[in-house]
């Protein structure tokens, strides 16, 4: 009899210990997944801020940010898109704000933790770009919910350009979040322009 009770008060130890152990693993797994979730975008302004001062320190092509409400803002432009051209289209013009555009494009987050390329937010196309099989969408540059620094862009490609742009959370979504977006986020678009009309013209729905 007693070493019954000796071998059941040993196995309750046991139990104790292996379920001490367990809770603490179960702690510390949590803990862990707590971190890298909080830390996905900590310190976020600042790795922003020096993502930018990075491009503006560079070679890369600037150009100076057209502000839609700059007539009632009053203030001077500073702010800039860097461009990386990727293709060189056979276009000649550009658009201007009241003009269309058919695009393609893809909008990341610069690079965290778990994005080494920056986390999608948005995209018309999926895998590597083709130009036969993406899908597009058509935007005026001077329209109301266009960001400042997409629009700035467009305002300089032509059809057929393929450009790479990165540009401040200023010129993007500011401080807020919006979707799935994070406060302080700059933005880098792939944007790949396929057509430029003018307000009048028209073109068959795709």
């Amino acid at each position: 009899m007693n070493i019954i009770n000796s071998c059941k008060k040993w196995l309750g130890y046991v139990g104790v210990i292996l379920f001490t152990i367990h809770c603490s693993l179960f702690i510390v797994s949590c803990s862990e997944d707590s971190s890298d979730t909080e830390g996905e975008f900590a310190n976020w302004q600042k790795k922003n801020d020096d993502y930018i001062d990075k491009l503006a320190a560079s070679s890369m092509t600037k150009y100076l940010t057209y502000t839609k409400n700059a007539s009632t803002s009053g203030a001077a432009n500073t702010d800039f898109v860097y461009v990386e051209v990727l293709e060189n289209g056979s276009g000649t013009e550009t658009p201007l704000f009241s003009d269309s555009v058919r695009v393609a494009y893809r909008g990341r987050l610069i690079p965290s933790p778990s994005y080494s390329e920056g986390f999608v937010f948005s995209q018309t196309f999926l895998g590597d770009f083709d130009w036969s099989k993406a899908r597009t969408s058509t935007f005026c540059p001077g329209e109301s919910g266009l960001r400042d620094g997409f629009s700035t862009a467009l305002q300089h490609m032509h059809v057929g350009d393929r450009w790479r742009v990165h540009f401040s959370y200023k010129l993007g979504y500011g401080s807020s979040d919006y979707d799935n977006v994070p406060a302080y986020s700059d933005l880098i678009f792939e944007i790949a322009v396929y057509d430029i009309w003018h307000p009048g013209e028209t073109r068959p729905s795709l």
